[in-house]
């Protein structure tokens, strides 16, 4: 019989990994198939092949992100962080299977065709990436911690334009989208403000129409009351009923 103590230890253990399982921890992550009907890259809105250059990132609550270029990759993660990511995956370039992007080595010329002329190639080994290098007389070796400080640059010459102009309409189009949702926000504000002036001024208004009135009221209430005073004390008294007339007869 096992002693109380290691008892309690191994539930603790068995809560812990059941914890890191529910989480997506201890490397759960999984890429999903490519879809060339469906999918699309989520930075550039272009049709994703089924092919050695697809990536593809999976977040912490299970939603597949997919990419044509390991360069749109990195475009979401320098827009959204990094925070939200349970795993990124490249493919290799020899056999297709997906790899881990950190554990991947990277081959890098601005001569390397890629579908956004990032010139980035992915390899499951280094042996692997500096062969190919090597092959292609051009290109350096990078790691996953290199590529943090790589300048991403597009070669446009090698896009033929039709591609580069798609590419830069997306990214064009939601910054359109952003100023257009800030100018609308501030034409609704302006608008609220207007109309909230106004309810004012309308408020002030009757207000003082309120005041003004008042005022006038009081102002003849006062003259009616000075005029009936004046006629009380200066007209003359009406004679009673006791008096003699001048004729001397009685009422």
């Amino acid at each position: 019989m096992l002693p109380i103590a290691r008892v309690g230890m191994l539930a603790v253990m068995m809560l812990i990994m059941g914890v890191l399982a529910a989480c997506g921890g201890g490397g759960n992550y999984k890429p999903q198939a490519i879809n060339e009907e469906t999918d699309r890259c989520v930075i550039c809105n272009m049709a994703i092949k089924d092919d050695v250059y697809a990536t593809q990132i999976i977040t912490k609550d299970g939603q597949s992100l997919k990419f044509d270029d390991l360069g749109c990759l990195n475009e979401w993660k320098v827009r959204n962080g990094t925070d939200t990511i349970g795993a990124a995956f490249v493919r290799d370039y020899n056999s297709g299977e997906w790899l881990k992007y950190e554990k991947a080595y990277y081959a890098y010329d601005s001569s390397f065709k890629t579908p956004m002329a990032y010139g980035l190639l992915s390899f499951e080994s280094k042996e692997e990436a500096e062969a190919y290098i090597a092959d292609q007389n051009a290109g350096k070796l990078m790691t996953a911690e290199d590529l943090t400080a790589h300048s991403w640059e597009v070669n446009h010459e090698m896009m033929g334009g039709e591609h580069s102009h798609d590419h830069d309409a997306a990214h064009d189009g939601e910054q359109e989208d952003e100023q257009n949702a800030a100018r609308d926000g501030k034409r609704e504000d302006e608008h609220s403000a207007a109309r909230d002036g106004e309810r004012e001024d309308e408020h002030n208004a009757a207000r003082d129409g309120e005041r003004e009135d008042e005022h006038n009221a009081a102002r003849d209430g006062e003259q009616d009351h000075k005029h009936n005073a004046q006629n009380g004390d200066g007209g003359e008294a009406e004679p009673s009923s006791g008096e003699h007339h001048t004729d001397g007869s009685q009422s």
